[in-house]
């Protein structure tokens, strides 16, 4: 996906997204962008050098993440800490997030 033209990358995120809530899918969606994770995921699983390190849901693993290398992936993202911050500021709620 990240080869592709951003507008591209959202079009199909949307689609993807669209198809798993109208038609009740399953999908295994395997990334390394964790905003993008945030926004289709329900639950996640955080792997380091291909061992599982930490699994849950959107909400479990992006507000409370038990284990320090899930930390140090999600403290590594600036747009979801920009949001944090922003999200704080007005409503003290990571509005991405509650509404996983």
């Amino acid at each position: 996906m990240a080869a592709l033209d951003v507008s591209i990358q959202a079009e199909i995120l949307a689609l993807l997204k669209s198809l798993k809530e109208k038609l009740g899918l399953t999908i295994l969606f395997i990334s390394h962008d964790l905003s993008v994770i945030a926004n289709l995921c329900d639950y996640v699983c955080v792997m380091k050098e291909g061992q599982l390190v930490e699994e849950g849901s959107v909400r479990e693993i992006f507000l409370s993440p038990k284990e320090a290398y899930t930390r140090a992936l999600i403290g590594a993202i600036p747009l979801l800490e920009n949001r944090q911050a922003e999200s704080d500021n007005r409503t003290g709620e990571l509005s991405a997030l509650e509404r996983a």
